[in-house]
């Protein structure tokens, strides 16, 4: 008798989310749980790793957005049927998981919240964006262990901090998870926040108080410049600024649709945010970061890297008086003119 292996079964299964089939994707899971496969197992090595494949074929333009919308709604039905199968009972205290306000991708954190109910907690997943002082109302209201924070995009730092001291202010430790703080966690390490790099090790934190507990505190001293404050003031004066430059610069802006003139709206906005989100941590990196990535998707639709170096120096005009916003802006021109120099 052959035993199923995570492996053997991992491109079956993308091949059900690229199909579209939620009974045949439901099917592996089981079949693998039937066969002995630990469900954290099923969790960790086959639905998070193919969601991470769902979301590179969008950022490679393979799939639609409603592709990744139905792959990752048949991968929150997999989750589901996981837990269901695997039906763990509390043994330990109240945990309780929420997404950043702002935060729409709930799928990881909601691996992490169900590895956690494996081990044995008592887990209060809140989902989705959820806001700071809807939190804190939440824990007034139940007593908790301690608080786990997701962030997937480094933009939110500003928000994930003040929920982090929001849940401190109400004596309730906090660990943070999730690609927004780094993949080694660095902006964690700035904000003065324990953080997990994977579901295993904040399991491990929040059965430790003392470690939850003993972080440093925040480094940002130089918020003193207040350049962040004044760059969040005039968002939608640089948003509105820009807009106009690229239609002056670039004639084809006058023909795009809505659609087209809204996903252009949201990029300019974005770069902003990064750029508020990178002077926030103090870390250049973060802001060219994301900049590389938002050049290889525009490429991948057919948007030149040069348009959005054209919106860096913009935004560099105007933030002129801003030394550490206009070097970041400086950093992320060079590296545009890199890539659009390497043809991509």
């Amino acid at each position: 008798m052959t035993v199923p292996t995570v492996e053997a079964d991992f491109p079956r299964y993308l091949e059900c989310l690229a199909e579209a089939d939620e009974s045949a994707a439901v099917a592996v899971a089981r079949g693998l749980l039937d066969g002995g496969v630990p469900a954290e197992r099923v969790l960790l090595d086959l639905v998070a790793p193919a969601q991470t494949e769902v979301g590179e074929r969008w950022a490679r333009n393979e799939w639609s957005v409603a592709q990744e919308h139905a792959a990752t709604h048949i991968s929150e039905r997999v989750v589901a049927a996981v837990a269901a199968y695997a039906d763990p009972r509390p043994t330990r205290g109240r945990i309780v998981m929420a997404c950043m306000d702002g935060e729409w991708h709930a799928l990881p954190a909601r691996l992490v919240a169900e590895v956690l109910r494996l081990r044995g907690w008592q887990v209060i997943f809140l989902g989705a964006s959820v806001p700071a002082a809807h939190l804190v109302s939440y824990l007034h209201r139940y007593d908790a262990e301690a608080v786990a924070l997701a962030c997937a995009l480094p933009m939110r730092l500003p928000h994930a901090h003040r929920m982090v001291e929001a849940c401190r202010r109400s004596d309730v430790p906090v660990v943070v998870g999730g690609r927004g703080f780094g993949v080694d966690g660095r902006w964690a390490r700035v904000l003065g926040v324990p953080w997990a790099p994977d579901a295993p090790t904040a399991a491990d934190l929040v059965a430790d108080e003392r470690a939850l507990r003993a972080a440093p505190p925040a480094r940002l001293d130089h918020l003193a410049d207040d350049e962040y404050a004044s760059l969040v003031k005039r968002r939608g004066e640089l948003i509105d600024s820009a807009l106009t430059d690229l239609r002056e610069r670039v004639p084809a802006v006058a023909d795009y649709s809505s659609a087209q003139l809204d996903s252009t709206v949201s990029d300019l906005g974005y770069i902003v945010d990064f750029l508020a989100a990178a002077l926030y941590v103090d870390d250049g990196t973060l802001f060219t970061e994301f900049v590389g990535w938002l050049v290889e998707i525009l490429v991948s639709r057919g948007v030149p890297a040069q348009a959005v170096g054209l919106t860096l120096e913009h935004y560099g005009q105007l933030l002129r008086d801003f030394p550490r916003a206009a070097a970041f802006l400086d950093r992320g021109r060079a590296l545009v003119g890199g890539l659009a120099d390497a043809g991509r």
